[in-house]
């Protein structure tokens, strides 16, 4: 295949984005303005799956029997080709996570990277995973076998960086309820047992442990019910806690630490303790950099100065991370706001309705469109991503 003939279907792919720019803006506001928490994200599955079905694609609904996941697929041939959506907001702050723009981004980039799987074979997947921030449904998905036949999988984030590869971690959270003796504070004391001051002592073991842990562990929580009156002495106290590690296997062993500290709190002050991990495990995110060099490529061609990764970027979790432990996997970010603005807050989310936010949704949906080109146009990069995958596997 000529360059020549990959550069002009490249630039035909952007100009397919822009054509659908109006359209693309005002699905990406449309969500923005009406935020729906994890799995109750009815109104945007049905606007992302109407405008699939429009523009020729297969919709399954409800897929993985969660109602507000879906598939959407163009073609059926191979290499399988994954772009993964999210559009679930967080409580209070509704799309200051900005998936109100990977969602208009994906869709997007899917249907203009038809014309390169109807010239070169393949297909083009759109993943509608819902509930990333608060349920991993991505975890869940990946359990039943969502991402189990595609060949690699994708999706831009909204941020504050121009990145082609982000750091995730490993993340599992942790439920604590301490149960003690109700007594009056002044006048018998001594009948009581504090549930609260194991709370507090927890909360300082976990504060000297966290001297002694790895680059990048991280251990926070609140305290969800720390009484009920001053003058009583709390019966009962709960908090809510994550811990956070690089890997699977460090993690493993820093649950144990922690645990030991809500332990030990039990012991020194009497009170009895109940814990629960959480169900879902949020994996470490491995990306795969022959996949993100390319779409660096492709999104430096627009304009956009994209470093492969940033050192001072800070690190979070996300479910994509479960996702690259089955498929070649990219989580780039695309900045839609200052460096000092902070994701998840007012400000955030504010940018995600931005014409910023849009410039980010297309140039996402873009850059993403043109690396369809690569992978379809060029089936040696395909089996360099795989090889790369299957290194690190062994």
């Amino acid at each position: 295949m000529r360059s020549s003939d990959i550069e002009e279907l490249k630039a035909s792919v952007i100009e397919e984005v822009e054509a659908c720019h109006d359209q693309l803006r005002e699905l990406g506001l449309k969500i923005h303005s009406s935020p729906e928490l994890g799995f109750q994200e009815v109104k945007a599955a049905a606007w992302l799956t109407q405008y699939l079905e429009e523009n020729g694609f297969s919709i399954e609904r409800g897929i993985c029997e969660l109602p507000t996941a879906f598939r959407g697929s163009y073609r059926q041939g191979k290499p399988a080709i994954a772009i993964l959506a999210e559009y679930d907001a967080l409580p209070e702050l509704g799309h200051a996570c900005g998936h109100n723009l990977i969602a208009g981004c994906a869709v997007g980039a899917a249907v203009a990277s038809k014309p390169a799987i109807d010239r070169f074979g393949g297909s083009i997947l759109v993943i509608g995973t819902p509930a990333e921030e608060l349920y991993g449904g991505k975890v869940i998905m990946a359990e039943r076998g969502a991402f189990d036949n595609i060949d690699m999988a994708m999706m831009v984030h909204p941020g504050v960086h121009d990145t082609a590869t982000t750091q995730a971690l490993a993340c599992i959270g942790l439920e604590v309820e301490f149960f003690g003796k109700a007594a009056h504070a002044a006048t018998r004391p001594e009948a009581g047992i504090n549930a609260l001051e194991a709370m507090i002592q927890s909360f300082a073991a976990i504060n000297s442990l966290r001297q002694h842990i790895k680059d990048k562990a991280r251990i926070h929580g609140i305290i969800t019910d720390g009484g009920k009156a001053a003058n009583i002495v709390p019966a009962h106290s709960a908090g809510t806690f994550l811990v956070r590690a690089k890997d699977d296997a460090y993690l493993e062993g820093l649950k144990e630490k922690v645990l030991n500290c809500f332990i030990g709190a039990a012991i020194a002050s009497g009170a009895r303790l109940e814990y629960r991990w959480g169900k879902v495990h949020y994996a470490p995110l491995r990306n795969n950099l022959t996949l993100a060099r390319l779409f660096r490529q492709n999104m430096q061609s627009l304009g956009r100065k994209m470093q492969l990764s940033d050192p001072n970027k800070g690190v979070g979790s996300t479910d994509m991370g479960n996702v690259s432990q089955i498929v070649p996997s990219i989580h780039p970010t695309v900045a839609i706001a200052p460096v000092e603005v902070v994701v998840h807050s007012p400000e955030f989310a504010s940018a995600a309705a931005s014409e910023a936010g849009i410039r980010g949704l297309l140039d996402g949906a873009k850059a993403l469109a043109m690396t369809v080109v690569d992978l379809t146009a060029n089936p040696e990069i395909v089996i360099r991503i795989k090889q790369e995958f299957g290194k690190v596997n062994d």
